[in-house]
């Protein structure tokens, strides 16, 4: 596939969503930002788009849409020149899309990539951009394949990759391949989308270019491709990248078994893997077993406590003897001793949890 010739391609990425699944963790701050594998989620978004040759990018925002210009400014620590677009009331996948483009610079007939701000992808930009500008398409999205497509909207495609349909979720799919949510576009059919409007580009804008016979094609791939949606996809992409399952120029140290953060304090004889991340000045005790986690900058995991596949938010404390496993506790809550948290537990922030209050084993 060959190379697009355009240094300087722009991007516009959709981070309006308030990231409900994922509460109590995006209370105070939006998914985008949440700290993955020691950055802001984004981050690896940002570095990777550089690496695949994008020089610019407009942020599409909505719920606290300041904090992302707190957190990424002008972007020139990531080699990209940033701008903010913010919709007043939430336009929906089409309208952010459309209200983003006006602060582009591109040309009508240039290709601009659509990147949506919960996704973690190991795919090849370039060549996307690459196929559709050679076959001089409308749209050209990414397709990945699952293992069980009755749980997304498929996207079959003909044998020369042009997208036949838009099919909503069904229990018997006709393909395992679904939209990725990473689109490129033809800056002209990004102008044509009604302004100020509330549209969705995969129910309105994507069905109907197909059905006006314009070109949308399928860049079809079974790279990594993970949406973090859910507390325990959310782990599972921070855990992946640094075990180095998907390569992020962004991650602040070395793959490994687990990344501590400057300041972290653990334990000669803590048993600390499994992809975790010991955040900024956060303590694990002697004796404390911390697997597949995410610790916030300045928690304290003490002596025999637990922790396996969950998220311990900034300036928590979990004690001695509590068990976490795939559980959400917020930031300054604190687990007392003996408590269990399993699958699902969700911890708001600030509550303080008494000795043994909540148990799922008999044994107390």
């Amino acid at each position: 596939m060959m190379e697009t010739p355009l240094p300087e391609l722009e991007a516009i990425l959709l981070v309006g969503g308030q990231g409900t699944r994922l509460r109590p963790l995006t209370l105070g701050t939006p998914k985008p930002l949440l700290p993955t594998a020691g950055v802001p989620f984004l981050a690896h978004q940002l570095a990777r788009a550089r690496a695949s040759g994008v020089r610019r990018i407009v942020f599409a925002t909505s719920y606290r849409a300041e904090m992302f210009c707190e957190a990424f400014g002008d972007g020139a620590a990531f080699g990209l020149s940033l701008e903010y677009m913010t919709e007043e009331t939430p336009l929906g996948t089409g309208g952010a899309i459309r209200n983003a483009a006006e602060a582009l610079s591109s040309g009508p007939d240039a290709p601009v990539l659509v990147l949506n701000g919960d996704i973690l992808s190991g795919h090849d930009i370039r060549e996307q951009v690459g196929m559709h500008v050679a076959r001089g398409a409308a749209v050209t999205l990414h397709l990945t394949e699952v293992e069980d497509p009755s749980r997304f909207g498929c996207v079959p495609t003909d044998d020369d990759g042009r997208v036949t349909a838009f099919l909503e979720k069904t229990p018997n799919p006709v393909t395992n391949r679904i939209n990725a949510g990473c689109y490129v576009f033809t800056r002209s059919v990004i102008d044509s989308i009604p302004a100020d409007e509330v549209v969705s580009v995969e129910r309105e804008t994507f069905p109907s270019l197909i059905e006006g016979g314009a070109l949308v094609l399928g860049y079809a791939d079974a790279s990594y491709w993970l949406d973090v949606g859910t507390p325990a996809a959310f782990v599972q992409g921070s855990r992946d990248l640094v075990l180095g399952r998907l390569v992020s120029p962004a991650l602040p140290g070395p793959t490994g078994d687990f990344l501590a953060l400057p300041g972290a304090m653990i334990s000669p004889e803590a048993k600390v893997g499994g992809g975790s991340v010991i955040g900024a000045r956060a303590t694990v005790d002697s004796g404390a077993q911390v697997s597949g986690s995410v610790l916030g900058d300045d928690c304290v995991i003490q002596s025999g406590a637990v922790v396996v596949d969950s998220v311990v938010g900034i300036g928590a404390r979990v004690d001695s003897g509590a068990v976490l496993r795939e559980a959400v506790v917020g930031d300054r809550a604190v687990v007392g001793p003996g408590n269990e948290l399993l699958a699902g537990s969700r911890i708001w922030p600030g509550i303080v949890l008494p000795e043994c209050a909540i148990r799922f084993s008999s044994d107390a």
